[in-house]
């Protein structure tokens, strides 16, 4: 009698997996069926915004970065060392950044690796070239000291100018946007054919950043 108590439990136990399968088989379909219509009503179009593969990841990797605390904050709250030798050639600058709002002047550096960050801006070689058509990304960190890096990158306004210096030109860029976005958001350095764009990243808010503030210029014409 026991047995046969046991086996009407497995039917029973079939009978519901067999009715609950293709619901879960449903659920999954609907959920991939949901990122193919996200991704299809995206942008395209002769102008989309592209990037190539490795971008994403080059951003991660900045984004990271970012909020790692600048060698010159960290250092007030460790014993002092010797600064790592670093070669002419890595500190070589490409251009300057000047935003007269903010009093900012800094060296932009190729890469942004832990060492070109310590005390300049740097250019993502990933993204655009600075001055020509594409979406330029400069990134540097948001110290909390008053006016170093990009501490007061919050400040700008629409309109505000941004002056490139590089490679014996000047590009003066005009600020379109100013946002707050996930650290993730990759969207941020899509680019457009024949526009001429610059990005400029660091974190927010200054204690603690858990997102990414951006600020967006298009070349002056």
């Amino acid at each position: 009698m026991l047995s046969l108590r046991k086996l009407s439990y497995v039917f029973i136990v079939l009978g519901l997996l067999f009715i609950l399968f293709p619901k879960a088989t449903e659920w999954n379909e609907d959920q991939e069926q949901s990122k193919l219509l996200k991704a299809a009503e995206l942008p395209s179009g002769k102008n989309d915004a592209l990037w190539p593969p490795s971008l994403t990841d080059s951003y991660a990797r900045l984004s990271t970065r970012l909020t790692e605390v600048p060698v010159s904050e960290a250092r007030q709250n460790t014993s002092p060392s010797p600064a790592p030798m670093v070669s002419a050639n890595e500190q070589t600058p490409i251009a300057t950044i000047s935003i007269s709002r903010i009093a900012l002047k800094l060296p932009v550096l190729e890469g942004a690796t832990r060492i070109n960050m310590r005390h300049a801006a740097v250019h993502m070689p990933e993204t655009g070239t600075l001055g020509q058509a594409g979406n330029a990304a400069i990134a540097a960190h948001r110290a909390r000291t008053s006016g170093r890096l990009f501490n007061r990158l919050n400040e700008l306004k629409i309109g505000d100018k941004i002056v490139v210096n590089a490679r014996g030109n000047q590009y003066v860029y005009s600020v379109y946007s100013l946002k707050v976005v996930d650290p993730t958001d990759v969207s941020v350095l899509k680019s457009f054919k024949k526009q001429k764009l610059l990005t400029l990243i660091t974190c927010d808010p200054l204690v603690n950043p858990t997102h990414r503030l951006i600020v967006q210029a298009k070349l002056s014409t």
